[in-house]
């Protein structure tokens, strides 16, 4: 098993379709939620793609944003539906992490089921949640360590 990064420019057509297959595979076939997957932001110059791949299967990616050269913005977690239960998207979420660095604060929006789940990784709510495609969701952050 391997993790994969890659900034925008640095992706292969084929990789980004990977990608892109997966997450509409997670998000807008098994959770049955039609929304726009293919938002522009992936191929930002400050975008970056984690992903896992074992013997050429890829089994789950996310994305780290950096909006308008703010905090870095984690999101689009998606496991393949055969790798679920493996640790798989904790792995990625520790390296994506580790690549912001500790005295950053990072934000994701996260499905409301998830939210114990992402605060193993030190993210605590950030305000009221709400609804995304029929969804419920909060926001989360992870604060910055002390420098």
């Amino acid at each position: 098993m391997s993790i994969e990064i890659r900034r925008a420019g640095e992706l292969a057509a084929a990789e980004l379709y990977d990608l892109l297959r997966l997450r509409t595979d997670v998000f807008v076939v098994e959770q049955e939620c039609a929304y726009p997957e293919l938002d522009g932001r992936d191929l930002l110059a400050d975008t970056v793609h984690l992903w896992v791949t074992e013997e050429g299967e890829l089994l789950g990616t996310i994305r780290i944003l950096h909006a308008d050269g703010g905090r870095p913005i984690v999101g689009r977690v998606a496991t393949a539906r055969s790798a679920r239960g493996r640790g798989i998207a904790a792995r990625l979420m520790e390296r994506g992490l580790a690549l912001c660095g500790p005295t950053v604060e990072i934000e994701l929006h996260a499905q409301d089921h998830l939210e114990g789940w992402y605060g193993r990784f030190g993210f605590v709510r950030d305000g009221e949640g709400y609804l995304e495609d029929g969804i419920a969701h909060v926001p989360m952050l992870r604060p910055a360590a002390p420098a």
